[in-house]
């Protein structure tokens, strides 16, 4: 049986490169992936935030300036008797508002378009003890999106004879970040009560109110015995 020659020194520095070359690429992959997954959060939460304080801005500005007014939305119909007997929606007002409100937005958002994402060493090492922790290091990403607003009609009870009419608007962002070397992305939804009111109609002769913890066939029996 023939023995297997012994390796040579140049092979077993060659096996340990190689062994160590792929280690390294390992604990690369490793670090990429982590680093990959900690950017992309961090990303994502920083560019949420900035949304949400943009949109409620350029909602705020547009309440603030009397741009949002109710008597320019709906227009109320009155009976002979003086009593509210329709509501009309003032579409083209609607849609002027939804297209300004949206134009004014992407407009904000085009203005952060760059921004810059300074991240401590400590937290790139996953530890909870080195979080936030060393010197940072400036990772720059760019944002783009989209962005959607839209009104619709709530009515609530307010009393006996009352009726709360509010106009909710409803903007949707979606944003796309892109980082060095992967993309990522998120949506961002926000609702505003834009304008409000009290509807008050007659008064009605009899109330009856049943109580919703209670059996209501119970409820309507001891009335019906009661105001027989």
């Amino acid at each position: 049986m023939r023995r297997r020659p012994p390796m040579r020194p140049q092979q077993k520095a060659k096996l340990v490169c190689f062994f160590l070359a792929a280690v390294l690429m390992t604990l690369a992959v490793i670090a990429t992936t982590h680093l990959r997954t900690m950017l992309g959060g961090l990303a994502v939460t920083r560019v949420s935030n900035l949304v949400g304080t943009v949109v409620t801005e350029a909602v705020s500005d547009a309440i603030n300036s009397g741009e949002i007014q109710y008597n320019n939305l709906i227009s109320l119909e009155k009976n002979t008797s003086g009593g509210i007997a329709a509501m009309q929606s003032n579409m083209a007002e609607f849609n002027r508002l939804q297209s300004a409100i949206t134009q004014d937005i992407l407009n904000r958002l085009g203005e952060m378009s760059d921004i810059d994402l300074v991240i401590p060493v400590g937290t790139l090492t996953g530890s909870a003890l080195l979080a936030g922790r060393g010197p940072g290091f400036t990772v720059r990403m760019q944002t783009t999106g989209s962005c959607s607003a839209r009104f619709e009609n709530q009515f609530s009870h307010a009393g006996i004879n009352q009726t709360t009419h509010s106009i909710i608007l409803y903007v949707d962002v979606s944003m796309s970040i892109l980082l060095p070397g992967f993309r990522t992305g998120t949506d961002v939804s926000n609702s505003f009560s834009v304008a409000e009111t009290i509807i008050v109609g007659d008064v009605p002769d009899t109330y009856t109110y049943f109580d919703s913890g209670n059996d209501i066939r119970d409820d309507a029996f001891e009335y019906s015995i009661n105001n027989g």
